[in-house]
This record gives C-alpha cells, sequence and structure tokens, in this order.
C-alpha cells in the first residue's frame, strides 16, 4: 500500500478509532507521526503513545483518551496542508482554531510544534493539521 500522504491517514485513522471508540490503535511509524502524538498528548487530545517495534517495522500506537462520559478528547480533526497544496503561514497568521478550543500543529524551522508555541517562538511554517 503506498501512501502518498502517510499525516492524512494517521488523523483519519485516528477519527476512525475515536468514532469506533477503539481503546488503541497501531499506525506505520514516522518521526513526523510521533512528534504529531507527542503535541496531542502534551494538549491531553490523547491518554499516551509509544513506538515499538512488531515484525522488523516500527509501529506507533496511539492511546486515545476518553472521559468518564465515553466523551472522545478529539472532536474532529482537519488535514490543511496536502502534498498536492501545501499550506505556509507567518507568525502573524496562525489563526486560533474553534476559537482558541482547539490547536493547530505547525512544522517549523524549530520543529513540530502547536500554533500557540510558534507565536510565542515567533516562527512560522506549515500548517499540518487542526484538532479539537
Amino acid at each position: 500500500m503506498n501512501l502518498t500522504d502517510p499525516v492524512a491517514d494517521f488523523l483519519t485513522r485516528i477519527r476512525n478509532g475515536i468514532r469506533a471508540r477503539h481503546q488503541k490503535l497501531d499506525v506505520p511509524a514516522s518521526n513526523l507521526k510521533a512528534e504529531i502524538a507527542r503535541i496531542l498528548k502534551e494538549e491531553g487530545y490523547i491518554s499516551n503513545y509509544k513506538v515499538t517495534e512488531e515484525e522488523g517495522r516500527r509501529i506507533l500506537r496511539v492511546y486515545l483518551k476518553y472521559s468518564a462520559e465515553n466523551e472522545a478528547a478529539i472532536v474532529d480533526l482537519k488535514r490543511i496542508s496536502k502534498p498536492g497544496s501545501r499550506v505556509y503561514v507567518g507568525r502573524d497568521e496562525i489563526r486560533r482554531v474553534q476559537g482558541g478550543l482547539g490547536i493547530s500543529i505547525l512544522t517549523t524551522p524549530k520543529g513540530v510544534m502547536t500554533g500557540r508555541t510558534a507565536r510565542k517562538e515567533n516562527v512560522g511554517g506549515e500548517i499540518l493539521a487542526y484538532v479539537w
């Protein structure tokens, strides 16, 4: 299976996992996906993640997070920048997601970070996704 957009695939698997009420999901690992998972964990959208190896392949295992009422921590994820149409923003153009309730995930020259952190660090970059 040749994927042209592994990040979109990763976000879709999380979205589907939440809709199916899975506790955890496995995706093929990459450094970028691990960084996205790190941000989702730091921001409280997933309970945990880990990179393991199974049958010689690196696997990123993501543990989804639900409230006591079985509400998912993630309402939705949206891929913004795609391989066919990249979306870059300057530091002044990073907008708030869902009126500040969500986060944007960016790749910047200083690494993968949230829009809030990017504004603080005074850097722009490519918007990978919005999460709320």
